[in-house]
């Protein structure tokens, strides 16, 4: 941070390792006192002192008066001026977060306290557009989500893509994509200003991630992330810690083969995933009418047609989920991507397709839906930044 430019080199690791365990200790728990935030620093007041005096100075902390109610006040004893409590300042710096997806790329901007701050999605067809476009298009939504000085203040930007992709970041293949052997940290900084931090993520990674971030406890045991757009992508959780797997594609269950309805056997994407549902919707839907809400709003109104096709969809979805799980045994599974939205409508017969072919000896997890299912990938590759610049010893996200 500026401030500490001019200490010795180690004594300035050991500050920020200490301000950034500070910010921390304020995003997990929110207001503290600084007496409560010494504690939690195991610090003497005097040391936690010069912390919050320096976030201060940096505008990433505020002082807010304690003022709970008479009735309150009365019961601790308390009389007189309210206490003073140190908590973040939540527009100091921006975190961003896009997902570039097969039909579509959204944005979502995050402050320091890990709060949403603004949302965009725009209707894009990657494969036909191309790489430079789909870069472009992120970076336009991201300066027309931030307010006018957000570029000055954003300290990182996270990509989310359907990808195979290596922990350094580099995307071996994305097929639904149409893209090979890319850098997409190193294609978005190019459309960025400035020296954004940049990092790439695989999209049911980021999902995952974002899912369990900024929650005062991790999600205990083993969670199964599922991204359901064009494709199914799949991200695993260990107690809240992502687990990649030997080459970074543990939990894509959307590879499976699963039984078609005409014997074949086919990936289980093709058969859950969003082109698969819109493809048969379109056989029987009105003109104009084949998009997902229209078929949503058919199910819902069981209509014969579109009931039948979400029959299909859950039977192949109970299939793929139960093989999944005989290798990964998760304690709970997360729902997110667009189609996610089916999931309430045919819970049930998911339910009961997954029991008839359930062994005993295998519990069957439960399965939620993300609150904000269309932007979880977007909100997680903003919170891969968000994660890092509160890292004491994070490396620079550039990639």
């Amino acid at each position: 941070m500026s401030h500490a430019a001019s200490l010795d080199p180690a004594l300035r690791r050991v500050r920020q390792g200490s301000e950034m365990a500070a910010l921390r200790a304020l995003h997990r728990f929110g207001r503290l006192s600084r007496a409560d935030l010494a504690r939690v620093l195991g610090l003497n007041r005097s040391s936690s002192g010069h912390i919050v005096a320096a976030l201060t100075a940096e505008g990433l902390v505020r002082e807010v008066a304690d003022a709970p109610d008479g009735a309150e006040r009365a019961a601790k004893g308390r009389a007189g001026r309210p206490g003073i409590l140190l908590e973040l300042q939540p527009d100091a710096v921006f975190f961003a977060g896009v997902e570039i997806g097969v039909e579509h790329i959204s944005f979502v901007a995050i402050d320091l306290s890990g709060t949403i701050v603004a949302q965009r999605i725009a209707a894009f067809d990657a494969p036909a557009a191309g790489l430079d476009d789909a870069f472009e298009t992120a970076a336009h939504l991201a300066a027309d989500a931030l307010p006018s000085d957000g570029w000055a203040r954003c300290e990182g930007f996270g990509i989310a893509v359907p990808a195979q992709m290596e922990r350094g970041g580099r995307v071996r293949v994305a097929p639904l994509l149409g893209w090979r052997d890319v850098h997409p940290a190193a294609l978005m900084r190019a459309h960025l200003p400035g020296k954004v931090p940049v990092a790439a993520e695989n999209d049911a990674n980021a999902f995952a991630i974002g899912d369990a971030y900024g929650r005062d406890a991790a999600r205990p045991g083993v969670t199964l992330a599922l991204v359901l757009e064009t494709g199914v992508g799949g991200g695993i959780l260990v107690d809240g810690a992502l687990f990649r797997g030997g080459h970074g594609l543990a939990g894509e269950i959307g590879h499976l083969l699963v039984p078609a309805g005409d014997g074949a056997l086919r990936r289980l994407e093709e058969l859950v995933g969003l082109e698969g549902v819109l493809s048969a919707w379109r056989a029987s839907a009105p003109d104009g009418a084949a998009t997902l809400e229209a078929f949503l709003g058919e199910v819902k109104d069981r209509a014969p047609g579109a009931v039948a096709i979400a029959e299909g969809w859950a039977r192949a979805l109970a299939f793929g989920l139960s093989q999944g799980c005989r290798l990964v045994d998760p304690d709970q599974i997360v729902l997110g991507g667009s189609l996610a939205a089916l999931y309430p409508l045919v819970g049930a017969r998911v339910a009961a397709h997954w029991a008839r072919i359930q062994d005993p000896g295998f519990p069957m997890p439960g399965i939620v839906v993300n609150a904000d299912p269309t932007f979880g990938a977007a909100f997680g590759a903003a919170c891969i930044l968000h994660q890092r610049f509160l890292a004491a010893d994070a490396e620079p996200a550039h990639i």
